[in-house]
């Protein structure tokens, strides 16, 4: 019965990206995807209009350029939908404008020239001091919005594709000179959809919203090789009112990462993530499920991540921060996941992750506090869980409840014990036990109106 439950799940999860909610009434899901309504564009206009050749060898740079340099200065009442046509448009990097849709036909193709010696070069985010990672700038992401308000990219499962090869093995390699680029970045932006589209090769994070409010992302498939350096899937960073629901995502990184600023810098720039919700998410990473951090020094609160299907991930759940930090992690609640096959099902954790450089505070510790976990099946888990908070700054209301985490059962093996310290909370119904540091959860005690 329970097989049958988590493959329900994952069907309810992979289907939207061919339309489900063609066939399933929309009050059938609960969702979060109306604090940004969809916009109907009168308004419409084709990238074939503008010279646009989709024999994928054609470059289309200017066409883009000059499509959406045509939607910013008429200013149609509405905005204005661009349509891309089946075919592959090759093409350079381009910046977004307000009120209008990037609309990708079934069959469409956006994909991303591998000239990196052209490839512009923006200024590192303020709450980041640099580039992620290298000293200095940034490469623009491929798709850019700065600055924007009313934004749709959307279609009929086109894709978006980063061919991000090139960028992996100068890393691998050594040659870069700058932080590689993100495949969809927006910056200082507000209602924002990203939905029915695929999101292949990403040479670097694939949809990052930075300093963003009322975004939604719903009913995409983001895909990049296992082995492919840093492709987290989307890394809602110092964003307000996120909803990231209904997605498959398989990368080298990352699922969902929730971030806020590295040290030093996101200390001083003092912008939280929070308001975010995660929904019906499968996928599988060699790093992190459903991550917060490990940069979270604006501050991350208000999460909430429920119905999730994780498969061949180094973790499942995963909050992460280090010395130097700083930042107040809080109101964390994950629910209803199901892990199979991963090192680790549960981490929580003080010393993850670098620093931008040596002025980084030692005696900046981040605070963490208020995390809830609760319904959460795991098989042919490693590792069951550990949490390991700092001796100055202990992690205080982990709270765990309805958490089953089995090993290799066709080998009868059991995980190890949950590793554990500089932590206080409570555990309720929690396979196998774990640490001490945790107390049985009885009604009254701290935990209790968690559960």
């Amino acid at each position: 019965m329970l097989r049958f439950l988590v493959l329900l799940c994952i069907f309810s999860t992979v289907l939207p990206l061919w339309n489900l909610e063609k066939s399933v009434a929309a009050e059938d899901l609960i969702t979060c995807s109306g604090i940004v309504p969809m916009r109907h564009r009168n308004d419409k206009i084709s990238i074939t209009d503008f010279g646009g050749v989709g024999d994928g060898k054609t470059s289309n740079t200017k066409a883009f350029r000059e499509a959406i340099y045509r939607i910013q200065h008429l200013r149609r009442r509405g905005g204005t939908l661009l349509y891309v046509p089946p075919g592959v448009y090759l093409t350079e990097t381009f910046n977004l404008t307000s009120h209008m849709t990037l609309y990708l036909a079934r069959g469409a193709v956006i994909k991303a020239s591998q000239d990196t010696q052209n490839w512009p070069l923006i200024a590192p985010l303020p709450s980041y001091g640099r580039g992620r990672e290298l000293p200095g700038g940034r490469y623009m992401s491929f798709i850019h919005g700065y600055g924007l308000r009313d934004v749709v990219i959307t279609g009929e499962n086109g894709t978006i594709d980063g061919q991000g090869d090139v960028w992996w093995n100068m890393w691998r390699r050594r040659t870069l000179q700058f932080t590689r680029p993100n495949l969809i970045e927006f910056m200082n932006s507000r209602e924002i959809i990203i939905s029915n589209v695929i999101i292949r090769n990403s040479p670097f994070w694939n949809i990052h919203p930075v300093y963003c409010s009322n975004v939604v992302i719903r009913y995409v498939t983001i895909l990049a090789p296992a082995d492919s350096p840093n492709t987290d899937g989307i890394d809602p960073d110092s964003s307000s009112n996120v909803c990231i629901e209904d997605s498959y995502i398989a990368t080298g990184d990352d699922l969902v990462a929730v971030k806020s600023g590295w040290d030093e810098y996101g200390i001083a720039y003092g912008r939280p993530s929070s308001g975010i919700t995660i929904r019906r998410i499968t996928g599988s990473s060699p790093f992190s499920g459903i991550a917060i951090g490990s940069e979270t020094s604006g501050g991350v609160e208000n999460v909430l991540a429920e119905h999730i299907s994780l498969f061949n991930t180094g973790v499942g759940i995963h909050v992460k921060t280090n010395i130097g930090r700083g930042g107040l992690i809080r109101n964390i609640t994950i629910s209803d996941v199901y892990i199979e096959k991963a090192r680790k099902g549960i981490k929580i954790a003080g010393d993850v992750g670098g620093h931008p450089d040596e002025s980084y505070d030692p005696n900046a510790l981040p605070v963490v506090k208020d995390v809830t976990i609760t319904n959460v099946w795991g098989v042919k888990v490693l590792q069951a869980g550990l949490i390991k908070g700092l001796k100055n700054s202990p992690f205080t209301g982990i709270c765990l409840s309805d958490i089953n985490l089995h090993g290799d059962t066709q080998e009868n093996r059991s995980p190890p014990p949950w590793s554990c310290s500089d932590v206080s909370g409570g555990a309720y119904q929690v396979s196998p036990w774990p640490c001490s540091e945790l107390s049985p959860s009885v009604p009254g005690n701290s935990c209790s109106s968690h559960f």
